[in-house]
């Protein structure tokens, strides 16, 4: 493995509940009040007191909790449309859709917003505000066509400079079709504006920016976003996701660095934070560290405590040559498993610590549980053993079972000249002392 590639260990992190759709506060347009009042000041029908007072009681209902009597209420006036004009007819509808809002009846408020724009004589600013409200509920509903079909329209009535949530709707709409460069860029504009005014950028357009360049397998410029985000908002997320896309792009010395450093302000907390970071020592020669992590994490519960985290502990140890502290965990996973796989790997360590007696106790285990991956080692470890005990004949009948195996038949068979050898030479000093 030449790096450590987590890219796609984060990529669900980088889309997943962060850039979807996003209701960006609708309100009415205005209050009932209010639109009374500019019937007084604009060209469009009048909103006359006795349609206003009734929707000004319905809104009191809805307001105050009764929904079901604000229908009715709104029930009420609709029976009576005939007689209203085009303004009037446009304030209930509005009404409507605000109420089945407020209820996550999306389907039904999208038709009353559309009844409202419909209507001819209304202010522009209603319209313009109910399309886009429009285009915001259509991307509640995942019916991204209607937005940009939405969004258009609104394009052509607005004769205002146009504000950020228009530009983070555009972006998400084409992020949700797989137009990720069209996506990119109305957010790279949108954060261009803001930083142009001196202004941080609002969170969640770096990270959908992030999941853009993810998307369009652009490593470096998720790099490049991520150092941004853990500028700006310093939070722990982003600095473990930042040391994964180092190791991505190949950067291993950072990925190390900034990995430390997280730990070091208490960043490192979860189960796959602690693994990681222990991998990402372990590609770096640091085992005794990528061990510590894993103790750690056990001793917090954040690790379960299985065979697979005491072996990868033990492993470390063995590989910072601290094979006595490699034991309790090799023993834990032991018993852990029906396997004798790890009682074999302990028979290898007490081999090299010259505790020859739990030696060929533990490969002895490791035979009688079986399900061995590499049996042959563990009849080297157990004939390795019984020599060093001077048990000669024992040491001949392992090493005679590790030659029936293709690849420790030549090792077992020099054991074998070897041990014999010894023995002669044993018993002719012994005789030679009687």
């Amino acid at each position: 493995m030449n790096k450590i590639k987590l890219l796609a260990l984060y990529g669900a992190m980088f889309v997943t509940g962060t850039v979807g759709p996003v209701i960006l506060s609708l309100t009415p347009m205005t209050d009932v009040g209010t639109a009374f009042a500019e019937t007084k000041t604009k060209r469009v029908p009048a909103l006359r007191e006795k349609v206003y007072s009734q929707l000004a009681r319905a809104q009191k209902l809805a307001d105050d909790g009764d929904v079901q009597a604000g229908l009715e209420a709104l029930d009420g006036i609709k029976e009576r449309a005939s007689s209203m004009n085009s303004y009037e007819i446009a304030m209930m509808y509005n009404f409507y859709g605000f109420i089945y809002y407020n209820e996550n009846e999306l389907d039904k408020a999208i038709a009353a917003f559309e009844s409202v724009v419909s209507e001819e004589g209304i202010p522009e600013s209603l319209r313009l505000s109910t399309t886009f409200s429009l285009a915001q509920l259509a991307m509640a509903n995942s019916d991204y066509n209607k937005v940009s079909k939405y969004l258009d329209a609104w394009d052509e009535i607005n004769n205002k400079p146009v504000p950020e949530s228009y530009y983070i709707l555009r972006g998400q709409v084409h992020y949700q079709l797989k137009e990720y460069v069209k996506a990119l860029s109305y957010i790279d504009t949108v954060i261009s504006l803001s930083e142009n005014k001196g202004d941080i950028p609002k969170e969640n357009w770096l990270v959908l920016k992030r999941a853009l360049h993810y998307s369009m397998s652009e490593p470096k410029e998720v790099v490049s976003v991520l150092e941004k985000m853990v500028r700006l908002y310093n939070k722990p997320a982003y600095w473990i996701q930042l040391s994964g896309m180092y190791g991505e792009v190949g950067e291993e010395k950072k990925q190390l660095a900034l990995f430390e450093a997280a730990d070091q302000q208490g960043f490192v907390k979860s189960r796959s934070e602690h693994m990681q970071l222990a991998q990402v020592y372990m590609f770096n020669g640091l085992s005794y560290k990528a061990a510590q992590v894993l103790k750690r994490g056990l001793a917090a519960e954040v690790v379960e405590n299985n065979a697979k985290n005491n072996a990868f502990i033990a492993e470390a140890f063995i590989q910072a040559r601290e094979d006595e502290k490699a034991i309790p965990f090799f023993e834990q996973a032991s018993s852990q498993t029906q396997h004798g796989n790890f009682d074999q790997r302990l028979a290898e360590v007490y081999i090299n610590l010259e505790m020859f007696d739990e030696a060929a106790d533990a490969a002895r285990s490791a035979l009688n549980k079986g399900e061995l991956t590499f049996e042959a080692n563990a009849y080297v470890a157990l004939g390795m053993a019984q020599y060093n005990l001077t048990n000669f004949d024992a040491s001949i009948l392992a090493f005679e079972q590790a030659e029936k195996h293709k690849k420790s038949a030549r090792l077992a068979k020099q054991w074998i000249k070897y041990v014999k050898k010894e023995k002669i030479h044993a018993e002719t000093l012994k005789q030679a002392l009687l």
